[in-house]
């Protein structure tokens, strides 16, 4: 997809970034525990990929794996459950929670009815300096084709511009709605690396969104928002009726958009 322009793009580690905005992880006690360290791991491996949708998992791999003892990995396999990334299945074990065309569409409704309504409230109460060139760094972020690493951090940038639009918001509950959403949005974004979703569209929306809300146009800021949502959503969608196979186990190479 979008080549890297020269310049070092930052770190962005995704979603995970985001854990400790509300109740569990709030504080670096609770971070530092195995089974908070147990579900951050198992959650990024499901988003990224590394388990595939439908596989089985085993507790006593887990356990191994992730170097803990049975306990954090059975609480860490409840939370991730209660957000749909995994199934519980009496009597036959835990299984990565499929992704389907429904879902997905699901996904992308949510997302326009909450992230339009952030970009309203964020142009309407304005951006700091620093908040704005925060947005601005993700707002470039760039990836270099064939390069796995530059796609990790690209979807990391893409999950901060989103949920920094939302905390512009000053409104916890569509705060905690967008990071709750990126979850399976990065995990869609993965998932469409092999699918060859090319373009530079995504990067040019980003620009389009932040002009918006520097401008303080909540109307303009909210059409930008809406179109940005829906263009992704058409071509996930689209890829994905042709080749549902490729983007339900995506993990080769190539790339997506926000």
């Amino acid at each position: 997809m979008r080549k890297s322009r020269g310049t070092q793009t930052p770190s962005f580690q995704g979603i995970a970034n985001f854990l400790p905005l509300f109740g569990r992880a709030a504080t670096e006690t609770q971070a530092a525990t195995l089974s908070e360290k147990v579900y951050r791991a198992l959650k990024r491996d499901i988003i990224r990929c590394i388990y595939h949708p439908g596989e089985a998992l085993s507790e006593k791999v887990l356990t191994l794996k992730y170097k803990s003892s049975r306990t954090p990995v059975r609480e860490a396999i409840v939370r991730l459950e209660q957000e749909r990334l995994l199934q519980i299945v009496p009597d036959r074990g835990y299984f990565v929670n499929q992704l389907t065309l429904q879902e997905v569409n699901d996904i992308y409704e949510f997302r326009t009815a909450v992230e339009c309504l952030t970009a309203d409230r964020a142009a309407k109460n304005g951006v700091d300096p620093e908040s704005a060139k925060q947005l601005a760094e993700y707002a470039q972020a760039t990836y270099t084709d064939g390069d796995a690493e530059s796609y990790g951090r690209f979807i990391g940038a893409d999950t901060a511009f989103h949920v920094n639009i939302a905390r512009l918001s000053r409104n916890q509950m569509l705060l905690r709605a967008v990071v709750d959403a990126r979850t399976q949005m990065e995990r869609i974004m993965y998932a469409a690396i092999n699918v060859h979703y090319y373009g530079d569209s995504a990067w040019r929306e980003h620009q389009q969104i932040l002009k918006a809300i520097h401008e303080r146009n909540p109307d303009q800021a909210r059409r930008l928002m809406y179109e940005h949502i829906i263009q992704s959503k058409a071509e996930i969608l689209g890829m994905a009726s042709e080749e549902p196979r490729r983007l339900s186990h995506g993990r080769k190479r190539n790339h997506h958009r926000r």
